[in-house]
């Protein structure tokens, strides 16, 4: 299976040639691209006010206002630093570069801005990675909206951190093929010891949601992570933070492609079917007649 990028490779291709073209000498060009990414999410890279030289990289999440309750925002300053500037009208967070003080370490600053929705996600589970850390229980359950009637909840006890994702299969064959991930997810701790356990529920919340307003219904479905301490430790954390957070944008994503195989593979045996048929068509055949008086027709069957 394939892992989606966990950055945005176009503001990163994008912000890359404007660094190298700077460093190059050449006379910088305006700019002014949105980018959609998954969740709804929208990148915007764009000059300030005409400048050339001051290139803005803005993102909208629209349940940004959830991840500031769980520090969001000092999370970003923490990595951004300096180049976090007066979000821009209609997004959340803007980061400013200027291309006429090309920083020494500005591989580095482009990877990091490219991973601006990462690092937006990544407050929530930091926050309550240190809950368990700590061995604290009691804290209120993170939840986080970040799609329609779509919901991320995080809760954290002292001995394990519980992410549960809440999806909406549109289709009656998604629910199917997403059983099928979800048992190949459970026989993952075969393989690997470490790996987390995966729970998935299908019509109704887990235990850990109930008497909540958690979503029931036929194309509803449930995914629990259980994350021990060998999972939210210092060493390890970051790895769990990028494979967590692009889960649900995983798991669609292989449901779809699952879909597209199989509808190829059924129009390839659909050809080969008709091309046997076709073959086995008898060819007509014309027989020549005479009658009494000598003339000739041909008959055909």
């Amino acid at each position: 299976m394939i892992l989606l990028e966990i950055n945005n490779r176009i503001v990163e291709d994008t912000l890359t040639v404007k660094f190298k073209n700077a460093l190059a000498g050449h006379k910088p060009e305006s700019i002014d691209i949105t980018i959609a990414d998954f969740d709804g999410v929208l990148f915007h890279i764009s000059n300030v006010a005409g400048d050339k030289n001051k290139v803005r990289t803005s993102i909208s999440l629209k349940f940004y206002k959830q991840l500031q309750e769980h520090g969001a925002d000092e999370l970003l300053k923490r990595e951004y630093g300096p180049y976090l500037t007066e979000p821009e009208d209609g997004y959340n967070v803007s980061v400013l570069i200027d291309l006429e003080k090309v920083p020494s370490d500005w591989e580095d600053v482009v990877k990091k801005i490219g991973l601006l929705k990462r690092n937006c996600f990544a407050s929530v589970f930091e926050k309550y990675f240190d809950f368990q850390e700590r061995g604290e229980e009691g804290h209120k359950r993170a939840v986080i909206n970040y799609r329609n009637e779509e919901t991320l909840y995080v809760e954290a006890k002292a001995d394990r951190v519980t992410v549960v994702f809440s999806t909406i299969f549109k289709d009656e064959d998604d629910v199917v093929i997403g059983k099928v991930f979800m048992q190949e997810f459970k026989e993952g701790r075969r393989a690997s010891h470490t790996a987390p356990q995966v729970l998935f529920s299908h019509k109704e919340p887990p235990l850990e949601l109930h008497n909540t307003d958690a979503r029931v219904g036929e194309n509803i479905g449930y995914v629990t992570f259980v994350l021990f301490p060998r999972h939210t430790c210092r060493e390890t954390r970051d790895n769990t933070i990028n494979l967590i957070h692009m889960f649900r944008d995983y798991l669609h994503y292989h449901i779809k492609c699952s879909k597209a195989y199989i509808h190829s593979r059924m129009r390839a045996k659909t050809s080969d079917f008709l091309k046997v048929l076709n073959r086995a068509r008898p060819e007509p055949k014309n027989t020549e007649k005479k009658t009494i008086t000598g003339r000739t027709f041909i008959r055909k069957d």
